[in-house]
């Protein structure tokens, strides 16, 4: 577990509660120095006033003891050391004060080096101290029964229990406050992951929003500029007929009619689609469009003035939904292209190729380029996105003997 770099600081409440935990151990401190004092557990105690600086020494720091954790420790520490020294008439505050003060470091401190330097210094000067105090008390003229006789005399059994009650004292707090930093590290990390599972989220779904988007305009572009173009040209003829040739007239102007029923489908099955609530983001208009449907798109584009051939290579086989519907929209938009950009004596060859692992639509024209955009152009966008989708490549350009090539090849399974 990754260490945060910075502990959050403290809150009010957390500060309140420090303030109210300081004045009740100086409370605490000075009730326990009196009862202390009046048992007569200390032979030769300090003067009854030192018991207020030692108060006040081992209660004050715990004010800061979440904001500056190891100086708070440390004052804490140098408090119960001289104070002990003196000696004042009292333990039991103290050394509550004391593990709270040095578990303080553990949680708080937020560099992990000065924690654990810290909190060293603190059990070497403990250490030390209780060293050099049961030294001075062996060599202070205690009775010879009580050093001396069996391993475990009085003097020894004290000392050992004094050992034994620091080693569990402060490893206690040790262990703790690093449990307690631990703790607060897989918040963090909890919290950060949160964090960014909630961006990550809020991310998905713009770009969900916009797929949708993108898919809509391409359906609406594909499905919509085709019939509009067609009915155009068609109008186009009716108008220019209507004077001299009332039957073809009436041909276009019928071609025009048909043509808006069928973008009026398109529509409805688009919309239809939109306002399914269940349907996913790759969700196609429900549609009946596909290679099958290339014969009937090529009469259209004759009908619309566009000579053009249709050629099917291979044996026919069942394709995927998606995987018919985008060549139709592809060839479907590069006949629209032919009829925008070719030129009036433009031709057009639609073919289809049925391979072992893939199929391959190819629309080619005779006419020239003018006008007509490179690749930055809506259809041809369109085209791209249908081929990416399918896992397929796109080739679009002009051919070097004349003319114009859109070639689309999408893989498929080997048994599709």
């Amino acid at each position: 577990m990754t260490a945060p770099e910075r502990r959050s600081a403290p809150s009010a409440r957390e500060l309140r509660i420090d303030l109210v935990v300081a004045v009740s151990f100086a409370v605490a401190a000075l009730l326990s120095s009196v009862l202390y004092r009046v048992a007569g557990v200390f032979e030769d105690p300090a003067p009854a006033w030192a018991a207020l600086p030692y108060a006040l020494g081992v209660s004050l720091p715990l004010i800061w003891r979440r904001r500056f954790p190891s100086l708070s420790a440390i004052l804490v520490a140098a408090t119960v050391i001289v104070c002990g020294s003196i000696p004042v008439p009292e333990v039991l505050v103290g050394n509550i004060a004391l593990f709270l003060a040095f578990y303080s470091v553990g949680p708080w401190e937020t560099s992990r080096l000065r924690a654990h330097l810290v909190r060293s210094g603190i059990i070497l000067a403990m250490a030390v101290w209780l060293i050099v105090s049961v030294y001075v008390s062996a060599t202070s003229g205690s009775d010879d029964e009580e050093m001396s006789g069996a391993p475990f005399s009085p003097f020894v059994a004290f000392t050992l229990i004094q050992v034994i009650t620091n080693v569990l004292y402060f490893a206690g707090a040790y262990y703790y406050g690093e449990r307690a930093w631990a703790a607060a590290a897989e918040r963090s990390a909890l919290e950060s992951r949160t964090a960014e599972l909630e961006f990550e989220r809020e991310r998905l779904a713009e770009q969900a929003v916009a797929l949708d988007r993108v898919r809509i305009a391409r359906e609406l572009h594909d499905s919509v500029a085709h019939h509009v173009s067609v009915m155009g040209v068609q109008a186009g003829a009716a108008r220019s007929t209507l004077d001299t040739d009332l039957e073809v007239a009436r041909t276009a102007l019928l071609n025009v009619e048909a043509t808006a029923r069928s973008a009026i489908d398109e529509l409805h099955g688009l919309l239809t689609t939109l306002r399914d609530a269940d349907a996913g983001p790759d969700a196609q208009a429900p549609s009946t469009l596909g290679v099958a449907e290339l014969p009937r798109l090529v009469e259209e584009s004759r009908a619309a003035g566009l000579p053009t051939t249709l050629e099917i290579v291979g044996n026919p086989r069942s394709l995927p939904p998606t995987v018919g519907l985008n060549l139709y929209r592809i060839a479907q938009e590069a006949l629209t292209n032919v009829r925008k950009h070719a030129g009036p004596d433009a031709t057009a060859d639609v073919r289809l190729r049925y391979l072992a692992d893939a199929i391959e639509l190819e629309v080619a024209n005779t006419g020239a380029a003018r006008g007509r955009r490179a690749v930055g152009g809506l259809g041809q966008l369109g085209m791209r996105e249908r081929v990416t989708a399918s896992g397929g490549s796109l080739e679009v350009g002009p051919r070097s003997r004349g003319g114009y090539l859109v070639r689309a090849r999408l893989p498929l399974g080997v048994n599709s």
